[in-house]
């Protein structure tokens, strides 16, 4: 009875043209060899499974080969090819780093080197897993790496490049070796269940490659596994059964119950997810890589950067043309947030749940205090106004405070009184010199309701008393109590009061909290026909650069306190 031999070794490439997904990167070699432009030291980089050792045992056979074919292929039937086919070559040594990545192992292979080859022109010194040598096995290589005998050739294999020190990558060759896509697995897959008899559809074979994620030798290994457990008969289904995988099927069914709407029927199908053993973080990434897929197959352009075989492009393609591209951007946006919260939620089964609830409504959404998880008392509360800064050029002498008017009691009004506007307005003076910029802002509006307005008569020693009494009251708003303190409002007609400040942090502060203050002061004084301008001015003899010691004294001038701080401690500006 003929012995067993599993696929990913019976169907090993032994030719370049064999070598699948590598076409360019063979082409290359074999022109070195043609022409030869041979290195003394390779390094072959790239992911388990995509033919870097195999392409190191086809480069050592041909430079050795004696009849090498018209296209650059290694003969297999001189002595040196035979010899290393059977596996007894003395011109072709192997090291496996992985298990012999000490110094004395290094040692070993220097001292080899010293030997020229028996038969042949070149001996080749294969190292695989490269990056596994320790520190003191790689320094003790780079001599003979960089200047070894004109006979040896060496070939590095290795998965994780970034490991390998710089003074080793400086001295190699160095071949990247890409990811198998899909279509080439497939393709290599159907060749190979040809030659065993086997009957494979070609939507099973797609779904090895894709468990496979870019290696061969990891796809042919599940084939054989499949192919064991169906007998033969590689199917759709027994390919699904058998690897366990949550095939497209699962994840359309979601896509339809998203587009309907249907919660019950998302929640039932991640239940069926659940009770088959998939781990919910599983579930979540392949549903957001299944719309990362519709989302590239919805435009012809980025189609190609889905990696599948043609149907499967076509299939998704028509798929996603039903979907809206707003929803699947959202789509993927909540499961990558779901992905990054998952480790640290306590209850993660509830978390994909809310997922699903908020995907069936993304086609028409929660209010928008939901979207994001706001508290939608504060998301619907209607925005401040932003803080605008109109400008206007005024004569400083024009703007003197008007002698506070006696106590009045405003006439009722019949309709409400005009709304003030808070938009920029620019008014430059021709008053000659003497000018200082100054912007105004106005009392932001009052809001109109279907009960009559308050119009209790007050005094401007009313305002007073109760501007001091929130100044008491409000200890913990510093910037807003600062400039009150300074900044006592003047009575402009007796129920519109101004106040001055200097533009700046206080200013701003004012400007912020004008709405809260209208609304304290006129619930106090029983009248909502009470007004308060801002008027915030900048000095026209202010530096644009201020020094440390113009920003010293400027201070001083402002706060009593701090000068006598400044004169208790004796403190100077150096």
């Amino acid at each position: 009875m003929e012995q067993y031999i599993v696929s990913a070794r019976k169907y090993r490439p032994s030719t370049f043209a064999s070598v699948v997904g590598q076409r360019t990167l063979a082409s290359t070699l074999k022109n070195a060899i043609a022409t030869d432009r041979l290195a003394h030291a390779y390094l072959f980089c790239g992911s388990r499974g995509v033919g870097k050792t195999s392409c190191a045992r086809i480069f050592a056979k041909t430079i050795n080969c004696t009849n090498r074919t018209s296209d650059g292929e290694p003969c297999n039937e001189c002595p040196s090819c035979k010899s290393f086919n059977d596996g007894n070559s003395m011109n072709i040594v192997e090291l496996d780093a992985a298990s012999h990545n000490g110094i004395d192992d290094i040692k070993n292979i220097v001292d080899q080197v010293q030997v020229p080859p028996t038969a042949g022109k070149y001996r080749v010194f294969i190292i695989d897993e490269v990056h596994m040598l320790s520190n003191a096995a790689f320094n003790a290589f780079l001599k003979t790496l960089e200047e070894p005998p004109s006979y040896v050739i060496f070939i590095l294999a290795t998965t994780e490049k970034h490991k390998i020190i710089p003074t080793i990558l400086s001295r190699c060759q160095i071949y990247d070796f890409n990811r198998i896509t899909i279509n080439d697995m497939v393709e290599h897959l159907s060749y190979v269940a040809q030659q065993e008899g086997y009957q494979a559809d070609k939507a099973a074979l797609n779904v090895i490659a894709r468990k496979a994620d870019g290696a061969m030798r990891d796809a042919l290994s599940i084939f054989d596994q499949v192919a064991a457990s169906s007998r033969g008969n590689i199917s759709y289904q027994a390919a699904i059964d058998n690897l366990n995988v949550l095939d497209s099927a699962t994840y359309n069914r979601l896509l339809d119950a998203f587009n309907a709407k249907k919660l019950p029927e998302a929640l039932l199908i991640y239940k069926d997810v659940r009770d088959r053993g998939f781990d919910s973080l599983f579930f979540v990434n392949g549903l957001a890589q299944y719309l990362r897929d519709l989302m590239v197959a919805q435009n012809p352009a980025t189609l190609p950067l889905l990696d599948a075989t043609d149907d499967v492009r076509a299939e998704m393609a028509q798929r996603a043309a039903a979907v809206e591209p707003k929803w699947l951007y959202g789509a993927i946006d909540l499961l990558n947030d779901v992905d990054l919260n998952y480790r640290a939620s306590s209850n993660k089964q509830l978390l994909v749940e809310l997922a699903l609830i908020r995907l069936c409504q993304l086609l028409s959404p929660l209010p928008k205090a939901y979207s994001k998880g706001l508290d939608p008392i504060v998301a619907n509360e209607p925005a401040q106004p932003a803080m605008q800064q109109p400008v206007a050029v005024q004569n400083q002498a024009a703007t003197a405070p008007a002698p506070a008017p006696v106590p009045v009691r405003p006439a009722a009004a019949a309709t409400a009184p005009a709304h003030h506007s808070q938009a920029a307005h620019f008014a430059p003076s021709l008053a000659g010199p003497g000018l200082s910029l100054r912007h105004s802002v106005k009392a932001t509006p009052r809001t109109e309701s279907a009960t009559a307005l308050r119009d209790k008569a007050f005094a401007a020693a009313d305002v007073e008393r109760l501007w001091r009494e929130y100044i008491d009251t409000h200890p913990g708003e510093r910037f807003l109590v600062a400039t009150m303190r300074k900044a006592t409002p003047q009575s402009a007609d007796g129920i519109r009061f101004a106040i001055e400040t200097e533009e700046g942090v206080m200013a701003n502060s004012v400007l912020q909290h004008l709405d809260v203050l209208h609304k304290w002061m006129r619930d106090r004084l029983e009248n909502d026909h009470f007004e308060i301008d801002v008027k915030v001015t900048v000095s026209p003899d202010s530096p644009s650069v201020w020094t440390d010691r113009q920003v010293f004294e400027h201070m001083l001038k402002k706060s009593e306190d701090l000068t006598a701080l400044v004169s208790r401690l004796k403190l100077t500006l150096d």
